[in-house]
């Protein structure tokens, strides 16, 4: 019974974690190219590991891409 209730957990986590991703993807990832369709077939046909690689590869890129670049600060 245990067993059972902690599998059950170990799914529902593993389940939101994975649907956060894919409507992360969606929503926020570029248009550019084929990227966006590329990376929601990878995390729709390789569930976790796709989401895992998503946000380990991908992710960080993204984040990158999209902060402005640093100001400058005039010295005197």
């Amino acid at each position: 019974m245990l067993f059972a209730s902690l599998l059950g957990i170990l799914f529902l986590i593993g389940f939101t974690f994975w649907l956060s991703v894919l409507v992360d993807c969606a929503m926020k990832e570029s248009d550019r190219g084929n990227t966006k369709i590329v990376w929601v077939l990878i995390i729709l046909f390789a569930n976790l590991p796709g989401a895992l690689v998503y946000v380990l590869v991908r992710r960080p890129q993204r984040l990158a891409e999209s902060m402005p670049p640093p100001l400058k600060q005039n010295r005197v």
